[in-house]
């Protein structure tokens, strides 16, 4: 298995000078990135599936054991805020349950009925996307995992870093990303779990796009929950809308601010009105816009 091997180059690596192994590690998360490349037509189509899957009341999952579940969470968890997708549409399986993601649970990543039996507790349908990540591809738990949502009707996705593997063959949207051996053999924590990461971030971020919760490049979903996120909300209104810093103010502090209903108020559109064409069009603001300026009401 490619991610356990070990590679011949760095069977010294201890010995080296300092300075050097580190340049060896930050040139193997280079190689990691640049891994991932290979792999953008897979993500590409998962993304797209995905998306348009979820629709309005799907939901999105994440499944994993150890490393791989941890990076997993890391890209859920950041949803809600950045996206403002519901909480209650997003979920986790996790080999060991929550306290996993601070500590290892010995013999967790191997119950397969725990990874089948996390799916069947969150009653896992056809409207969801379930997404497993292992480095190794053979992980019991998220094979199983993979393998009862995807007999469930769920859009399936499979990351892994290793040809041929199970997870691959169980999801019904395979991404391979062919890292390699690790400078520290069997370290997935490194390169694997790196490209794991960038991999998570196109697709959870490729989808919030195609559900057009991101708007000329700024993503107007954000929740502003603090004064940071209220400047940056600010920032945007000002720049979609062409208006002052006061006036935008003004219209986030009327809207709740709901970034995109403020920008309909500052262009002169009553909240009615506004809150319509946004339900009408999914809340894709580009769309709401448009059918705005062309006087429809649908």
């Amino acid at each position: 298995m490619a991610t356990e091997d070990v590679d011949p180059r760095f069977t010294d690596l201890d010995a080296w000078p300092f300075a050097s192994a580190i340049e060896a590690m930050w040139e193997g998360q280079l190689a990691a990135v640049s891994a991932v490349r290979h792999a953008l037509p897979a993500i590409t189509l998962a993304a797209g599936v995905a998306a348009e899957r979820l629709g309005e009341a799907g939901r999105l999952i994440y499944v994993g054991a150890g490393t791989s579940g941890r990076v997993a969470v890391q890209d859920g968890a950041e949803l809600p805020p950045t996206f403002d997708w519901p909480s209650e549409r997003l979920g986790f399986a996790l080999a060991g349950g929550e306290k996993a993601l601070i500590t290892s649970v010995e013999g967790a990543e191997d119950d397969a009925g725990d990874g089948a039996g996390q799916i069947d507790r969150a009653q896992i349908g056809p409207e969801d996307v379930v997404i497993g990540v292992a480095a190794s591809g053979t992980t019991p738990f998220t094979v199983a995992a993979i393998r009862r949502a995807r007999e469930q009707g769920a859009v399936t996705i499979g990351i892994a870093n290793n040809a041929g593997s199970p997870l691959l063959e169980a999801a019904g949207y395979p991404v391979l990303v062919e890292t390699g051996s690790e400078l520290i053999a069997g370290s997935t924590r490194m390169k694997a779990g790196t490209a794991q990461k960038v991999v998570l971030n196109l697709i959870s971020s490729a989808i919030m796009l195609k559900r057009g919760r991101v708007y000329r490049g700024m993503m107007v979903n954000m929740r502003a929950a603090n004064a940071k996120l209220r400047i940056r909300a600010q920032r945007m209104v000002v720049r979609l809308a062409g208006c002052d810093e006061a006036r935008a103010a003004e219209a986030l502090d009327a809207a709740g601010y709901d970034i995109k209903l403020a920008i309909f108020l500052v262009l002169g559109h009553d909240e009615a009105r506004a809150r319509h064409l946004l339900a009408r069009h999914d809340g894709n603001l580009r769309l709401a816009l448009q059918a705005a300026e062309n006087g429809a009401e649908t």
